[in-house]
């Protein structure tokens, strides 16, 4: 395998390590919230925010601990026949499969640019344009002219109506962690195919 692809692999394996091992203490956060919601609404006033960031806290958890359950191989498969499978043809399969998990996380990756541009309150047809004039506003002119740029900024219809672009920028964040680890899973499985040719 070409050094500059064991580099990447090693990269985006690190990155994902670091991220998926750090979110994966989002589960205490997301059992001190809920605990809080029941101590509240047992003892005090019920709170507004607890059931609304517990749900943002559980998307955070599980959208970056993602990447790490794949390179982990902790993910969710059918295992019929593919625990009986040698090596070899578990590569083969997955070099095929993954372009599937790939499309789809493309198209989740485009629509999740959309709704984080409607978030910072762009209503045109064209998210990464304006993700490039937001860009080169900022590079040029500082968080002034970036503001400039922005929009109405989108906020949750519940009573205690939080911004949506901080979790929106953690799901296409994390669905792009996932593309990279899946292209990384690709590059894995075609050298393991290498391997056994030889």
């Amino acid at each position: 395998m070409p050094r500059p692809i064991r580099g990447y692999i090693r990269g985006i394996d690190a990155m994902n390590r670091f991220i998926g091992r750090i979110a994966m203490y989002g589960i205490f956060v997301l059992i001190g919230i809920l605990l809080w919601s029941s101590f509240s609404k047992t003892f005090l006033t019920p709170t507004l925010w607890t059931l609304e960031m517990a749900q943002f806290v559980m998307v955070a958890y599980y959208i970056l601990g993602g990447p790490y359950s794949i390179q982990l191989g902790s993910n969710v498969r059918m295992d019929l026949f593919y625990g009986g499978w040698s090596v070899r043809q578990k590569a083969w399969f997955d070099s095929i499969t993954v372009f599937f998990l790939m499309f789809y996380l493309g198209v989740l990756l485009y629509g999740g640019l959309g709704s984080l541009s409607f978030s910072l309150g762009y209503f045109g047809m064209e998210p990464l344009e304006f993700f490039w004039q937001l860009a080169v506003a900022f590079v040029t002119g500082g968080t002034e002219a970036a503001g400039e740029v922005l929009g109405f900024l989108e906020r949750s219809s519940t009573a205690w109506r939080p911004y949506l672009w901080p979790i929106k920028t953690l799901l296409v964040l994390g669905v792009l962690l996932m593309l990279l680890q899946a292209l990384a899973e690709l590059f894995r499985d075609i050298g393991r195919i290498r391997e056994g040719a030889r």
